[in-house]
C-alpha cells in the first residue's frame, strides 16, 4: 500500500498541515567483489530507480520496518547488517498538497532468499544491478547508496 493507514488517518484530522514521519531505506546486495550486486526499484509515481524506501509504522523497529518493506515491494527476504546514515530529509509537498518531514534511516542489507518482481503496485519493476551499471538515480538517492556500501563503521550522522 504506497500510503500507510495511520498516515491517511492523521491526514483526516490535520488535513495538509506538515508531517512528521520516519522513513527508511534500505540498502540490499547480493554477492561479493566485481560480482555484488543492489537490489533497485522503478518507482510508479515518478519512475525514478530507487533502493527500497518506505515509511516506519508506530512502535514498529526501524530495521523490521525496513526488511519488511523490502518483503512487501521487491518479494526478497534480506537481513539489516548495518545502519548507516542518520539525517533529516527536506520538507516536501506531494502533488494533493500534503507536506511532510522524514527522519530517514539508511540501512544497509544482507540478502536472504527471493526473486525480486514489484510485488505490491509501487515500483514498475525490481531487480538486481550490478554496482558498476546501475541505473541512473538520483544525487540524493545514490548519497544513500553510498553511504551503506562504505566501509564505515559508525552510522553517519547530519551535523
Amino acid at each position: 500500500m504506497p500510503t500507510p493507514d495511520f498516515v491517511l488517518a492523521l491526514r483526516e484530522r490535520i488535513g495538509n498541515a506538515p508531517l512528521w514521519l520516519t522513513g527508511v531505506t534500505a540498502v540490499v546486495t547480493r554477492g561479493t567483489g566485481a560480482e555484488r550486486e543492489l537490489l533497485v526499484v522503478r518507482r510508479a509515481d515518478t519512475g525514478a530507480y530507487t533502493p527500497v524506501t518506505g515509511i516506519v509504522d508506530p512502535g514498529e523497529e526501524p530495521a523490521v520496518a525496513a526488511a519488511r518493506e523490502v518483503l512487501e515491494e521487491a518479494d526478497v527476504v534480506a537481513e539489516a547488517e548495518r545502519l548507516a546514515w542518520v539525517r533529516v530529509l527536506p520538507e516536501m509537498t506531494y502533488p494533493n498538497g500534503d507536506r511532510a518531514q522524514y527522519l530517514d534511516l539508511v540501512f544497509a542489507f544482507r540478502y536472504v532468499s527471493g526473486t525480486p518482481f514489484p510485488a505490491d503496485g509501487e515500483n514498475t519493476e525490481a531487480a538486481w544491478f550490478r554496482l558498476d551499471a546501475l541505473p541512473p538515480m538520483s544525487e540524493d538517492m545514490r548519497a544513500r547508496v553510498d553511504a551503506a556500501l562504505s566501509d564505515e563503521v559508525a552510522t553517519r550522522f547530519q551535523r
